[in-house]
């Protein structure tokens, strides 16, 4: 049967994908609520501290968003017709790594969604460009708001 982009399994992708930014967008807004609140509490000689503190949450974040990815995608391949990731070996750590490839939009091409999952893809590597910048510029604010404390 040919696979028809306005079907129930197709809208199936299209919700879960929407499920998935939203859930990655209030990970995102909430972990910088508490980021903001925790770097502002510790003290100016604990420069280093700070530093690490917020490099590690943000890559603790995005790990845990390429992973909430992952997983989408493993799940949606179980059921067969609402596509795949072409390869070799397709566990949930091949979906894993297919995912932090689209959500830093490095794409290697050596795994390839096919189906309804393209539309997975697509919204992935948009999401975590856009969640990756956001990362960029909360670190450059954090940055700013450190330099002139120590002044």
């Amino acid at each position: 049967m040919p696979y028809d982009p306005f079907g129930p399994h197709a809208l199936a992708v299209v919700s879960v994908t929407g499920v998935l930014v939203l859930l990655c967008v209030l990970l995102h807004y909430e972990a910088f609520t508490l980021l903001t609140r925790r770097l502002a509490h510790m003290r100016i000689h604990v420069r280093r501290r700070r530093i690490l503190l917020l490099m590690y949450a943000l890559i603790a974040l995005h790990v845990t968003e390429i992973w909430l990815f992952g997983f989408a995608y493993h799940l949606l391949a179980l059921q067969g017709e609402l596509g795949s990731t072409v390869a070799t070996a397709t566990g949930l750590l091949d979906r894993v790594y297919f995912s932090a490839t689209v959500y830093t939009t490095l794409g290697f091409g050596d795994l390839v969604p096919t189906g309804a999952m393209r539309f997975l893809a697509g919204t992935e590597a948009i999401t975590g460009f856009l969640l990756i910048s956001w990362s960029a510029s909360f670190t450059f604010l954090e940055m700013q708001r450190f330099w002139k404390q120590e002044e």
